[in-house]
């Protein structure tokens, strides 16, 4: 995996910050969950809501890469910089379209 910094606002950031803290609340309330022997379709349906935050989570930062990173390389003059966006765009989207 490339290091490559980043383009995320500070906003961004702290509204991706926040939905991952109620990811990581919602995790550990699945342990407590498990650890107390709860029924098992209860936890699921929990792990189904972790999941969906997830995807909320990667909407999020999809958006923020279209909008920032990818609108950025697009739009800049050099050929070889646009042709691996789209080579990234589509790998990207290739593997969450699953």
């Amino acid at each position: 995996m490339r290091k490559r910094k980043g383009c995320l606002s500070k906003v961004c950031k702290c509204t991706l910050s926040t939905r991952l803290n109620k990811i990581i609340g919602q995790i550990q309330g699945i342990e407590r969950m498990i650890n107390e022997e709860r029924y098992c379709v209860d936890i699921l349906q929990q792990i189904s809501s972790v999941h969906e935050a997830l995807r909320g989570l990667g909407k999020e930062i999809m958006r923020n890469y279209l909008e920032q990173c990818a609108t950025r390389a697009i739009l800049s003059k050099k050929k070889e910089h646009q042709q691996m966006i789209y080579k990234e765009i589509m790998d990207i989207i290739y593997k969450y379209a699953r």
